[in-house]
């Protein structure tokens, strides 16, 4: 049987103090079978002369403007040459072994159209990043494990909702056969996004535990950015990918959700991140409906009954 190659895509932004680490990291894998392509998103430092200094064995992908993660990952993608896509956030370190585990889970779960890896947490390597993600049935995307110590609860390989973008593998077929990245959501909860077309097209996400990486949180993002993004995306991915029954059932415990997020971020008023995230919750409840036509495709994309789809989701607390 041929290996499976891999394509790392890492998108950047002005990473310089970054991107040694995660490339270093990669250049100590013990599985060989991978290629690295790094899309800059028109960074201001030095990050694309070090790269091309320094990394040779990088494909450096310059692009004129900004296009965020989503735009970046695609990028990668359309010059990328293996059959499992991996994302990898400038800000994460990864373990010599991760892409050998990667592989080994990929190759024993031919029903995964993802990967999820161990991300823990750089500054406390014994803390949680993400061990897999959930989504809730009233629309909440959930970091299973987040800011849990390791004491082996997450050990492993099970079925999770989601993969975490920030260090993920995703097989090419299934890419193409579901749609790439959403670039309308430019960052945040597009790994969540991809995660509902690939589960309603009856695709599976494995959660690999000893694939491990290591997440400088925040380290290009994170605050108002995030916060922004993180709120109108959340409402889009309701609307692109709850099926209508569940909609109906579950319709007002997502409401109620929204509206404790608003008067939670309204109390904090003053902080910048909430601010932004009100800002973020009326950018999607204005622009909701640009993804009705997106809706539309995928909804008849469905394979799987909406009894196995609620199987899938979290329980409300």
């Amino acid at each position: 049987m041929r290996p499976e190659i891999f394509s790392v895509i890492i998108p950047a932004w002005n990473g310089a103090k970054l991107l040694p680490a995660c490339l270093d990291s990669l250049r100590a894998q013990t599985y060989r079978h991978f290629e690295v392509l790094v899309v800059d998103n028109a960074s201001t430092d030095e990050s694309p002369d070090l790269i091309r200094q320094h990394y040779p064995e990088v494909l450096l992908i310059a692009l004129p403007e900004n296009r965020g993660f989503t735009g970046a990952v695609n990028a990668g993608i359309a010059r990328a040459k293996g059959t499992l896509i991996a994302p990898l956030n400038q800000d994460v370190e990864v373990d010599s072994h991760w892409l050998e585990e990667t592989a080994r889970v990929a190759s024993t779960h031919p029903e995964a159209g993802a990967i999820a890896c161990k991300i823990m947490l750089h500054a406390q390597r014994d803390h949680f990043h993400s061990a897999g993600d959930n989504y809730r049935l009233d629309g909440i995307p959930v970091n299973r494990g987040v800011w849990e110590k390791d004491e082996g609860q997450y050990d492993a390989e099970t079925k999770v909702f989601s993969a975490c973008g920030g260090a993920a593998a995703y097989r090419r077929h299934v890419l193409d056969q579901i749609g790439w990245f959403d670039e309308s959501f430019f960052m945040y909860l597009e790994d969540v996004d991809l995660a509902w077309r690939q589960q309603l097209a009856g695709w599976r996400t494995i959660y690999a535990p000893r694939a491990v990486a290591f997440h400088h949180l925040s380290a290009s993002g994170g605050g108002a950015t995030a916060s922004y993004y993180t709120g109108r995306n959340t409402i889009y991915v309701i609307v692109k990918n709850m099926p209508s029954p569940l909609l109906r059932k579950y319709g007002l415990a997502m409401l109620g959700a929204q509206m404790r997020i608003f008067s939670d971020a309204l109390r904090a008023w003053h902080g910048e991140a909430a601010r932004a995230r009100l800002r973020g919750q009326l950018a999607g409840l204005l622009t909701w409906p640009r993804m009705l036509g997106k809706r539309r495709a995928i909804q008849r994309s469905r394979r799987v009954s909406i009894a196995h789809l609620k199987s899938l989701l979290q329980p409300i607390d």
